[in-house]
C-alpha cells in the first residue's frame, strides 16, 4: 500500500489513479474523505500489485509537485492507535529499569 499526502482538496480518486497509471497497475487509488462532509483529507491510499512498480511510482511521484503542491508518497506504514502509545511506554514510561 502506498501513502499519498500532501494533497490539493480538489483532486479525486480518479486523478489520482490516472496519476500513479504510467508507473504500472493500480488496483485502487483512493482519496480519503470526512464521513460528516465528503470532503477530501488531503491524502490517499494507492495500491499497486507489482512491487518494482509500486517502488518506481514512489521514487518518480515523491517531491513532484501536483498542483503546486509537493507530494509526499511512500510506503504506507500501519496507523499508530492508542494503545500502541500505551504499550510502548510513548505516553508513560518506557525506557525505566
Amino acid at each position: 500500500m502506498i501513502y499519498v499526502g500532501n494533497l490539493d482538496y480538489t483532486v479525486t480518486s480518479d486523478v489520482l489513479r490516472a496519476l500513479f497509471e504510467p508507473y504500472g497497475a493500480v488496483t485502487m487509488a483512493e482519496v480519503q474523505v470526512r464521513s460528516r462532509t465528503g470532503q477530501s483529507r488531503g491524502f490517499a491510499l494507492v495500491e499497486m500489485p507489482n512491487a518494482t512498480e509500486a517502488r518506481a511510482a514512489i521514487e518518480g511521484l515523491n517531491g513532484q509537485n501536483h498542483h503546486d503542491r509537493p507530494l509526499t508518497v511512500n510506503e504506507s506504514r500501519p496507523r499508530r492507535t492508542v494503545r500502541d502509545l500505551y504499550t510502548s511506554g510513548g505516553w508513560y514510561g518506557g525506557g525505566h529499569g
